[in-house]
């Protein structure tokens, strides 16, 4: 189905369910709404640690990192997954800077970093009260 046949079934679908004028004109605003959705940096940024957070295994790590620093071999025996498993993950907390590593020998272990912490519990505050005051909570 091309874009532009979707488009015409979507405003017809439109101009059925609620009268809010000129269909095509509330497709437009609706398509807006989300082009400024995407468009808004803090819920991209948002979104990118809700991706990271939204996966069983590190949001495990992430639980297991607040008790203390821990190494890889520490989260391979916790996890029960092997070493490039463990990395995986890893980077993608590393990539959303959710955690750091330091060298420690051979061995890098890894931490939380507080300041994306607060960053995401602010956004997430920001978000959630939006929510709660059209809820008029």
């Amino acid at each position: 189905m091309t874009d532009e046949i979707r488009k015409k079934r979507i405003i017809n679908t439109l101009s059925g369910c609620v009268n809010f004028g000129d269909p095509v004109k509330f497709y437009n605003d609706l398509i807006q709404l989300k082009s400024e959705f995407y468009q808004d940096e803090e819920k991209s940024t948002l979104f990118k640690y809700l991706e990271a957070f939204g996966n069983k295994e590190r949001f495990l790590i992430l639980d297991m990192l607040k008790e203390k620093d821990r190494c890889v071999c520490e989260l391979e025996a916790i996890l029960q997954k092997t070493q490039p498993a463990v990395s995986h993950h890893l980077r993608i907390l590393e990539k959303n800077n959710l955690i750091q590593a330091t060298k420690v020998g051979k061995f890098s272990h890894y931490s939380l970093v507080r300041s994306e912490f607060d960053k995401f519990q602010n956004m997430w505050k920001n978000w959630t009260d939006h929510i709660t005051n059209w809820f008029g909570i």
